[in-house]
């Protein structure tokens, strides 16, 4: 079982069952602090389980993002620890995709 947002994707590389959830990449249970919310989708997520009785299966879940892909907080307030260790290859490949 995968949770996914790109079903039909997931599906054809040959995931056996997929649950779908139209969220953002990055969030697929939820927004950051959302514990009731993020259980939810666990629960859901496992019940999808329970309902494919047959590899290819998918299902989708009934969540909608709260927020306008503009107002989405994409990037945490602070550089998780491999982004600090990589940020200087990072701006030195947009440097190089730009010119």
């Amino acid at each position: 079982m995968v949770l996914t947002m790109t079903p039909e994707f997931t599906r054809q590389i040959g995931i056996p069952r997929v649950a779908a959830i139209e969220y953002p990449y990055g969030r697929p249970i939820g927004q950051v602090h959302d514990v009731p919310g993020q259980r939810d989708v666990l629960l859901q997520t496992i019940s999808a389980l329970e309902q494919i009785k047959k590899p290819g299966g998918v299902v989708h879940l009934p969540f909608t993002w709260v927020e306008s892909p503009k107002e989405t907080k994409w990037h945490p307030p602070v550089r998780s620890p491999i982004i600090q260790m990589f940020i200087g290859e990072i701006k030195e490949m947009e440097g190089k995709s730009t010119s």
